[in-house]
């Protein structure tokens, strides 16, 4: 083996050492609500260390630090604890990709939270203002003109969010009703588009985040609140005797893959980010993230008992197969 060659492999195999003892700590200045369902490292032996650093991993190099964008409301992707950190499954995810980041950079690197909205959130990628954004947010072909994103790692749709009593029980029945939408969102554009299409002169009511769209019909304004299925069980779960007071009504209106969003013409990072998340997915840790956020009991004490669907289950093991390959 050429003694540059060996040089490389002995130096990356001491980066990885050190990151196994140390990257956890790094991670750590982040409190996490399960100590116990911290990620393993082990996947991160399926991750290539680019010999030459550009683009976003050079910047990360030079600096230690990379800009996570989070969302403040996005149960139980991405939300903020009772102490005000970010936490959730996307998190999490996103966290595991800083470790990946680390061992491309041979160096540990601090993380920098930036809280978007649905509405800013592409403009804090494509400014440069965050590096990464692990929320809720769907991965679509206009949405891939302007910016990149991971492989899915969840699958979602719109439907309806109503008061218990309410007689809506499908979108064909809010016809000249007000319907509250995150400003921003895919379900906001779908919405409108039934609208229009189906000639149901709905009162459309974009709001800054879902928090407050969920307000809307808490408060009595508005009949209905539109967004992916997965974030209506996640704020009723949150919601003492949400159960007993609202309901998600209705089919399916929309196919919503969820990615982690960065920068577009990106090369290396992108081939990080992907590596990543077929290593993960070898590694099971993608379904262990899962269960702890969707089947087990939440910082908040409520439980989704959302089990995996089938889309993601083609998902995850297709992504796993071709990190064994």
């Amino acid at each position: 083996m050429p003694r540059h060659a060996l040089s490389l492999l002995r130096r990356s195999a001491l980066c990885l050492s050190t990151l196994l003892a140390c990257g956890s700590a790094t991670l750590a200045q982040t409190p996490s609500q399960d100590a116990a369902a911290a990620a393993s490292t082990a996947w991160l032996g399926g991750i290539v260390a680019p010999l030459q650093l550009n683009g976003t991993l050079a910047k990360v190099q030079e600096s230690g630090r990379i800009a996570i964008a989070h969302r403040d409301s996005s149960v139980p992707f991405s939300y903020l604890d009772a102490r005000g950190q970010p936490i959730g499954y996307s998190i999490e995810l996103c966290k595991s990709l800083v470790q990946a980041v680390q061992f491309a950079v041979h160096r540990p690197v601090d993380i920098q939270w930036v809280p978007v909205t649905s509405a800013n959130r592409i403009e804090a990628i494509t400014s440069g203002k965050a590096d990464l954004e692990c929320g809720s947010t769907t991965s679509n072909r206009e949405r891939q003109k302007t910016v990149a994103f991971s492989p899915t790692f969840f699958v979602a749709g719109t439907k309806l969010l109503v008061r218990k009593g309410s007689p809506v029980r499908e979108y064909t029945q809010l016809k000249g009703k007000k319907v509250a939408v995150t400003s921003g969102t895919t379900n906001e554009k779908t919405m409108n588009d039934l609208s229009q299409r189906f000639q149901l002169n709905l009162q459309i009511m974009p709001m800054r985040d879902h928090a407050e769209s969920f307000a809307q019909v808490t408060s009595g304004a508005a009949d209905a609140f539109a967004t992916d299925d997965v974030l209506l069980y996640g704020l009723i779960a949150r919601t003492p005797n949400g159960r007993s007071q609202y309901n998600v009504v209705g089919d399916f209106l929309s196919y919503d893959p969820y990615g982690v969003m960065f920068r577009k013409d990106d090369p290396q990072l992108a081939k990080l980010v992907t590596d990543a998340f077929h290593a993960l997915a070898a590694d099971g840790e993608i379904e262990r993230q899962y269960r702890r956020w969707f089947q087990r009991r939440l910082p908040s004490g409520q439980t989704l008992n959302l089990p995996m669907s089938p889309q993601l289950e083609v998902i995850l093991e297709s992504l796993a197969a071709t990190q064994k390959e």
